[in-house]
Order: C-alpha cells, then structure tokens, then sequence
C-alpha cells in the first residue's frame, strides 16, 4: 500500500513539474527564431499578411521572424511541413482559405483540423466579381438573367481548379443556377489578364488583382463576393445584397500552429495579432492593399475553419470537382 503511495505521490510531482515547465516555456517564449512557413509564393495577400505579422512579431518581442515560402499542391506543402513540427511555437503556418478546401480535393498525409492549432483569423481578402466591359451588364441581376439565357456559353476564369476563385464562381452557379464554363490558369496574374484581354467574360478574383483594372475601365465591377461590404470597396454591393440571398465567399489568410501548442503561446500570439488589426497604421496599410483587417480569437476560430471545411467539402462533392 505505502509502495502505491508513493508511486503516487511521484506521479503528481512529475505532473506538476510538467506543468511547471510548461507555465516557464510560455512566459519566456519566444526565446529564438520563429519561422513563419507561408503557403504561397511571393507577393500575393497570403505572402503580405505572413511579413507584416512577422514584423509586427519582432517588433513586439525583439525576435528574429523568419519568413520560408513553401508553395505548391493548393498549400498541403507548406501545412504538412508544419503539422509535423514541434509544438512548441516556433514553427507557424501562414494559410489561405485553401486550407478548408484542400481536404477535399486532396489526399492528405495530416488532418486539417486534428493536426492543428489556430491561432486567429488575420485579414480577408475580398473578391470582386467582375466582367469584361463587352459584356452588357450592370449589375448582378443583369449578369444572372444574360447568363441564364446563354447556357454553356460564358467563360469564367480561376487560378486553377479547386482555387478559391474557382469554388466562389461554381457557388455562384450553384445558387443561381447558372451554366458558367470553366477557364482554370495557372494562378491569378493570367487569369485576369485574360479577362482583360476579352478571352474570357467573368472572373471572382481580389479585389488587389481587380480594382486597378476596374478603375482604368479595362474591367467592370459587378458587386464582392464577402458576406459583407468590404471597407477597402465600400462601393460595391455583396452579391447577396445584389441578387443572391445567402450568398458569402470570405477570402481569408490567417496563422496556425501544429496541434499540442500550448494555450500560453496560442493567447500570446493572438495577443499580439488582435493589437495588429486595432492599430489604425497598420489598418490603413492593410485597406490600401485591398485586405480587410479582421482578427478572431483563437476557439472561435477552430469553429470558423470547421464550419469552413464543410461547406467548402460540400461543394466540391456535389459539383464533382477535380484538381487537374
């Protein structure tokens, strides 16, 4: 019985030790080098949102951030990297909506959900849908009702197949019941560029990658795709407010860590995200690159990429979508 005792009372020391060192690693994290492993190549919104929190990083803690860009396979390159790193907050993934996709269209070596630990939900990027200026329409009824009566003959462009641009496009077939066509490119420069050229006639893209074509009358802006106005657009109606109820495509970029990150380090770096999107600097730096600042906290976003996965899982079953 004294044996058990003992055995016992052994055990709740190492427990409490573990918990101890635990409660210190947090409180002097970060001690050395974060890397920030982004999804993308550089220069589009995943790679902009990545750099500016690693600034902001160092700039909070006097750390060196490290920024590795990992593209490739929709982003599983870079989130398989990063499911299998330490938990200990020096390893974080800068991610795209993709990842709520990618489980779909992929088979993968992690899980999207049990692998990791969100962090917070940083910017979205809202998407404009937009036309060629050939085409005579105004708005998105008009686009519903000249689309409608033309099945199978108006061209959409996308990044590729399974893009985010891609998926918002055939929900919008899906919700009004539309027969656009498919054009997958290879990422979103030439997708617009086509667009612009008049090869093809509609395409859901950033707002980033639009608006500059849209304010030299090279394209036309129809309404943005978010479940909101965007404050970088305010102009443009949501394509529900347009004519589709229910209608929301949220482009979202925002940070992970593996899965067994304490919560100490998850609160500190949402800390100091949620401090990034309160700063009005770094707000109107954000606008004027055509992202909307957002931040949520770290379980409401856990539910957010759950929610995310399945609608998104949803889609791509029903409309038998394929990567190429």
């Amino acid at each position: 019985m004294s044996k058990i005792i003992i055995q016992w009372g052994v055990s709740i020391l190492m427990v409490a030790f573990a918990g101890a060192c635990w409660a210190q690693g947090a409180a002097s994290y970060p001690a050395k080098t974060i890397r920030i492993i982004i999804t993308l190549a550089p220069g589009g919104g995943v790679d902009t949102s990545g750099r500016l929190l690693g600034q902001k990083f160092t700039d909070a803690w006097g750390q060196q951030i490290v920024a590795e860009n990992r593209p490739g396979a929709g982003g599983t390159i870079a989130a398989e990297l990063v499911a299998r790193a330490a938990p200990d907050g020096y390893t974080l993934l800068m991610q795209s909506m993709s990842h709520a996709i990618t489980p779909a269209l992929y088979k993968l070596s992690y899980d999207s959900i049990k692998d990791f630990a969100p962090i917070s939900l940083f910017v979205q990027s809202p998407s404009v849908l937009a036309v060629h200026p050939s085409l005579p329409v105004k708005s998105v009824k008009e686009l519903i009702a000249f689309t409608k009566a033309r099945p199978n003959e108006i061209l959409f462009s996308s990044s590729g197949s399974g893009s985010g641009q891609h998926l918002a496009m055939e929900l919008l077939n899906r919700m009004a019941g539309l027969q656009l066509v498919h054009i997958p490119y290879k990422g979103t420069a030439p997708s617009i560029l086509d667009l612009v050229a008049g090869r093809v006639s509609v395409t859901s893209a950033s707002a980033i990658s639009t608006m500059p074509h849209v304010r030299a009358g090279r394209l036309r802006a129809l309404a943005v795709s978010s479940a909101k106005r965007s404050p970088s657009v305010p102009e443009l109606p949501t394509v529900a407010e347009a004519g589709v109820p229910g209608f929301a495509v949220d482009q979202w970029y925002a940070l992970f860590a593996p899965a067994g990150t304490s919560k100490e380090i998850v609160a500190k770096l949402y800390g100091e995200i949620a401090k990034a999107v309160a700063n009005s600097e770094t707000r109107e730096r954000l606008l004027a690159m055509g992202l909307d600042p957002v931040g949520m906290p770290p379980d409401e976003f856990t539910e957010y990429v759950k929610t995310e996965t399945a609608k998104w899982g949803k889609l791509v079953r029903e409309a038998g979508i394929r990567v190429n």
